[in-house]
């Protein structure tokens, strides 16, 4: 899902205005906010962070299909274990799954 239309979701989900996201950002105002969510502009790594800040989503759900699907219910926790997670290296991953399975006493996914 493009960064607009996940910052569309978001804002929504929450209640936000334009405004309201943009008094949130630093050096954003309310047309930069408005540009973003139009698909004209993107935000920079800080305001990314903001924005992340912002919506309570890890900063690595703005940038992937992740943010149609977050569910409020979560943990911070467990929001920062999955950005920590989307950060490794796909073998990575596998080599951590491969870990927790073991920790948890489950058999491998079949796939």
């Amino acid at each position: 899902m493009p960064i607009d239309q996940t910052l569309r979701l978001l804002a929504r989900a929450r209640g936000l205005t334009v405004a309201e996201i943009a008094a949130a950002i630093p050096r954003a105002g309310a047309a930069t906010v408005s540009a973003w969510m139009r698909g004209d502009k993107l935000p920079g790594r800080d305001q990314l962070d903001a924005l992340a800040r912002t919506f309570g989503v890890p900063a690595g759900a703005l940038l992937s299909e992740l943010a149609s699907t977050l569910d409020p219910a979560r943990t911070k926790g467990e929001h920062g274990l999955l950005a920590a997670y989307r950060a490794l290296s796909p073998r990575q991953q596998g080599a951590l799954l491969e870990v927790a399975r073991g920790m948890a006493g489950t058999r491998k996914a079949a796939r």
